[in-house]
């Protein structure tokens, strides 16, 4: 915990909140906070900046809030075939961390069926995990935009690609099987500035389809291979990123 987060609706007129549950344990037992001690915080989809700590009892932390300095934006989004809900519930924190502005999960031909009715899909159960990785990340408060397709094909048949990501040029799906030419292309990928958003695309652990591969190609991403290892999704998916993350 980096930076610690508040609702916007914590905090009072007059700029004080009182912190309870694991983030007043954290400031008690990690970051050994006393009176007067200042913290980074923000508001989750606002600004950042400092609280003080006005008063510490085994009840809660009172602080004094000043969030005053904009937050760094997320730089791309991800459209994922999920893996089993107990793998994307340890991913969901980290593509908050690293900077996920819209995530799609998309059912490709190889994810389990069994996925769709997970309770990890409701906003309450997912919402905390994302809070919890951009306090972990400590630069930005926007939480990533979640949504669901649970046919791919059709999404692509009926326009969603174009709707969702149409205006994005940059896009990148990875691929194993990508030869000398694609990589370069995926190299050449930006990701600076405002108008450089890319899109990823992550498959299931069993891998695209060629069909579905095809599809993408289609609607212009380009493959970029992660060497010969085959790697699990949490894995592939951080490390994918990693490559394009910006300075």
């Amino acid at each position: 915990m980096n930076r610690i987060l508040l609702e916007p609706a914590e905090i009072g007129s007059d700029g004080r909140a009182i912190l309870g549950g694991e983030r007043a344990e954290h400031i008690r037992s990690v970051l050994h906070g006393e009176v007067g001690q200042r913290l980074k915080t923000g508001v989750v989809g606002g600004l950042v900046g400092f609280s003080t700590i006005e008063a510490v009892s085994p009840d809660g932390v009172t602080v004094s809030c000043l969030h005053d300095e904009a937050p760094l934006a997320p730089w791309c989004d991800l459209i994922l075939a999920p893996p089993r809900p107990r793998v994307l519930k340890r991913l969901l924190p980290q593509l908050a961390t690293i900077g996920v502005r819209r995530l799609l999960l998309v059912g490709a031909e190889k994810v389990e069926k069994a996925f769709w009715g997970a309770q990890l899909l409701k906003e309450e159960i997912y919402r905390p995990l994302l809070v919890e990785g951009l306090m972990q990340g400590a630069v930005s408060t926007t939480l990533p935009q979640i949504g669901q397709c649970r046919n791919l094909p059709r999404w692509f048949e009926k326009g969603g690609f174009a709707e969702m990501f149409g205006s994005q040029q940059q896009r990148v799906i990875a691929h194993p099987y990508a030869d000398e030419a694609h990589q370069a292309a995926a190299s050449s990928v930006a990701t600076d500035g405002p108008a450089a958003v890319p899109v990823f695309a992550i498959g299931p652990e069993g891998g695209w389809t060629d069909a579905e591969v095809a599809l993408f190609e289609a609607h212009g991403f380009v493959r970029h291979g992660l060497g010969a290892r085959i790697l699990k999704t949490e894995t592939a998916t951080i490390a994918l990123l990693s490559r394009f993350l910006p300075n």
